[in-house]
């Protein structure tokens, strides 16, 4: 697998879609910064780390209001082919703030809001609505 991000996003647009509650992947630190970013903005209810198997994954449980997804569009932005990398005024905002930018800075992985802030660039991995 050439970018794990891109296989993040794609389960949960399809975990989405086929309306599971569950949703499993290989684990990485990096899916776990972007798990927890979309967790304290009420994306997902909760992720947990399982170590039980041979490999460690990822568990994260989808948000549902009512019977409509919390998350409704992911897009990958920043892809290995095509690094994006902005300066923290000129960071995107997705859906003029109702969206939520996912930036890998040299302070770790953050949200959009938090990194214009701390006048943080970096490369913008995904936006989240």
């Amino acid at each position: 697998m050439t970018d794990p991000i891109a296989d993040m996003i794609t389960r949960i647009k399809n975990a989405v879609a086929a309306g599971h509650k569950d949703l499993v992947m290989p684990h990485s630190k990096l899916k776990m910064s972007i798990a927890k970013i979309l967790q304290d903005f009420n994306y997902i209810e909760a992720f947990e780390l399982d170590e039980s198997g041979q490999f460690k994954q990822i568990k994260l449980v989808m948000r549902y209001v009512g019977k409509s997804p919390a998350i409704s569009g992911v897009k990958r932005v920043s892809k290995p082919g095509r690094r994006i990398y902005k300066s923290s005024g000129d960071i995107p905002r997705t859906l003029n703030g109702y969206g939520l930018t996912i930036l890998s800075t040299n302070k770790g992985v953050m949200d959009g809001k938090t990194a214009r802030k701390s006048n943080l660039g970096g490369e913008v991995l995904c936006q989240i609505w």
